[in-house]
């Protein structure tokens, strides 16, 4: 599964979509003007080499601010990890190790 990069018409859609694969969800927010941020894609593109069960969807603040207010995101990168629709297990701010991530994942 690649990243898949979703703006706020589409983002409700895809999610619905990848929630009923049963896969976690990664939502990243960034912006394409951001070093940290990046870093993070970096991670995660490494975490989508794996080929595990987890949907990463990367979402540009700059092109989605109302989303991103919804989400309160008030630092980039924010990443926020779910199971399923009810259960978050993760949300933080900057950049996260691939190892870190699995982690949370494997430990839910």
């Amino acid at each position: 599964m690649a990243i898949i990069e979703v703006d706020e018409e589409e983002y409700y859609e895809v999610l619905q979509e990848e929630f009923s694969k049963g896969n976690y969800i990664i939502l990243k927010f960034g912006s394409e003007f951001c070093d940290s941020c990046f870093a993070l894609e970096t991670e995660l593109e490494e975490l989508d080499e794996m080929g595990r069960n987890i949907s990463i969807l990367s979402i540009d603040c700059d092109e989605s601010m109302e989303l991103a207010q919804k989400f309160y995101i008030h630092k980039l990168p924010t990443m926020i990890i779910y199971k399923d629709r009810n259960n978050t297990l993760y949300r933080g701010e900057g950049v996260i190790l691939c190892q870190d991530i699995l982690q949370i994942i494997d430990e839910s």
